[in-house]
């Protein structure tokens, strides 16, 4: 391809689009490959439970007919659970059945919870009636006097076998691969969340481009804990294995442990996970005396890569990285670093964009495509980008734009060759006296102590300044503190002195959101109630 002369993008169309709906993908696995094993469900003591093609086929089937003797097609239900094998199920058998899945992180509380239902206008919910000490059926009956439009609620620890005596239909409906399969909800790390409605061929298309991109071979083993209720579990995890032939080894919850032993046990060749969880693995203790050997590709996403994270694990098991770039308005991936990239794109950029979206660095607010290297608006359009937020008209034509560019809110900047570097959220920009400060830029230079497991910048009110500079750290267990003299020197060394942080504070644990994105508004709480330890 030639050298691009602006930042502008234009999509890849000698790949098509994959015009399948959800459990037209599923059909298809389950008549090429019927004995392979589809699903591996594992969980910290517990014994895994395990799926073939042919019989997540069968189980779908059932509960697509289970599910139409309650629901009508095109109605919506709410899931609410971890990644127990049931949800795998349940996505499939609404697909079938031509019903919108609504997804729910199970750690959402009572209001949070109203909300989803309300604003889904979900028929029904499916849930676990406990998890990690919560009593979620409790939860949910204080819930559903507000909610009348939900009908249905049903437990999932025995609904299998409810299913399993439905019989199967010869009727179901046919479902148009253009029409919704999801209502996803934003991460809503500034605000409240709101209900994206995604296309089925749009997270079918999706989930294969990225699996294809991430270089394993066909039908390699996949492992991954990332939380169904997010794109990336359900559609990049889910789907793409399923596009793919392959294994899914699905953690029922993030347990480092647990996952390290089902890469040996399981000869996973893939591994998928955020920042987070491969810090969490990369730190823990059976990692080494671990036998990773099979793993050949990490993939990581949905939160700023860190390079030094990546060569981390590169030099601990010898696999090839590929990170991902996107949000769950697009379905949810973008850009993507392919194992053969240059050490250099791989570990500094996001990768190039995948197949059939056109991307875009725009004026921030505007139309204007910038010039090579100029940092704006990163900016995508094409079939994966949602249907809208559903009932929000206004915040569906703020989020795509008249000329249909779905506005990510990121800051970056293109390369001529296509290679994306994300710098940054435009609401995540630091200000100080007129000054951008790009908190990962300053990030960087923190993480190489050897003391800081994790560092976050964030932007402090000041009267004179507007905004100055803080850092939050985690450091390594065990470790003492460093001072703050020391900490601003290693900055110094590398970075101008405003955006040298002013002040230093110490956290033991980061607050993130289910998919392991740091909410950097709840820090500036935690500074402003005084709960934070200062480094002085």
């Amino acid at each position: 391809m030639a050298l691009l002369t602006t930042s502008f993008w234009p999509a890849d169309t000698s790949v098509p689009v994959l015009r399948q709906s959800v459990g037209d993908l599923l059909r298809g696995a389950a008549a090429d490959a019927p004995t392979q094993p589809a699903l591996i469900s594992v969980a910290p003591g517990r014994d895994a439970r395990t799926w073939t093609y042919r019989e997540l086929l069968d189980d779908a089937e059932h509960a697509a007919a289970w599910l139409l003797d309650r629901f009508d097609p095109g109605d919506a239900v709410v899931v609410w659970a971890p990644n127990v094998p049931e949800w795998v199920v349940l996505q499939y058998g609404a697909a079938l059945a031509g019903l919108v899945l609504v997804t729910a992180n199970p750690a959402l509380r009572g209001a949070e919870l109203r909300h989803v239902l309300a604003s889904s206008h979900a028929a029904g919910i499916f849930f676990v009636a406990d998890f990690r000490g919560t009593d979620m059926a409790a939860l949910l009956n204080d819930v559903l006097p507000h909610v009348p439009n939900v009908t249905e609620h049903v437990d999932l620890a025995d609904w299998l076998d409810h299913t399993r005596q439905c019989a199967v239909r010869t009727d179901l409906p046919t479902v148009d691969p253009e029409s919704p399969t999801q209502i996803q909800f934003t991460s809503g790390t500034t605000g409240p969340a709101k209900p994206a409605v995604l296309k089925h061929l749009s997270m079918v298309s999706n989930a294969a481009y990225v699996r294809r991109r991430c270089g394993a071979p066909f039908g390699a083993t996949y492992l991954t804990a990332l939380p169904l209720f997010h794109t990336a579990g359900c559609g990049l995890a889910g789907m793409g294995s399923v596009h793919e032939r392959a294994t899914l080894v699905l953690g029922e919850v993030f347990d480092p442990a647990t996952l390290i032993a089902a890469i040996d046990d399981y000869d996973v060749v893939t591994f998928g996970g955020v920042p987070a969880m491969l810090h969490a693995m990369i730190g823990h203790p059976a990692m080494a005396e671990a036998d990773l050997s099979s793993l050949r590709i990490v993939m990581s996403g949905g939160d700023m890569v860190p390079a030094d994270l990546v060569a981390a694990w590169m030099q601990r098991c010898g696999a090839a990285s590929s990170s991902v770039y996107g949000q769950t308005e697009l379905s949810p991936i973008v850009c993507q670093t392919a194992p053969d990239d240059a050490p250099a794109d791989n570990l500094r950029t996001a990768g190039r964009p995948l197949p059939n979206v056109d991307v875009a660095i725009l004026e921030p607010g505007g139309s204007t495509v910038l010039p090579i290297g100029a940092e704006g608006e990163i900016c995508a359009r094409g079939y994966q980008a949602m249907i809208g937020y559903l009932d929000q008209p206004e915040a569906t034509a703020r989020a795509i734009d008249a000329d249909g560019w779905v506005r990510t809110g990121d800051l970056g900047r293109m390369d001529d060759r296509g290679y994306v570097t994300v710098t940054g959220r435009l609401k995540n920009l630091i200000i100080r006296g007129g000054e951008n400060i790009h908190p990962f830029e300053v990030e960087e230079t923190i993480v190489p102590h050897p003391a800081v497991a994790n560092a976050t910048v964030i932007g402090v009110p000041d009267e004179q300044w507007g905004e100055t500079v803080a850092a939050v750290l985690q450091l390594v267990p065990g470790a003492d503190a460093p001072s703050a003299v020391e900490l601003k020197t290693l900055v110094r060394e590398r970075l101008s002195p405003q955006k040298t942080p002013s002040a230093w504070f110490v956290t033991a644990e980061l607050p993130v959101n289910a998919m392991g994105k740091l909410q950097r508004f709840r820090l500036l709480e935690e500074i402003d109630a005084g709960r934070l330890t200062v480094l002085t």
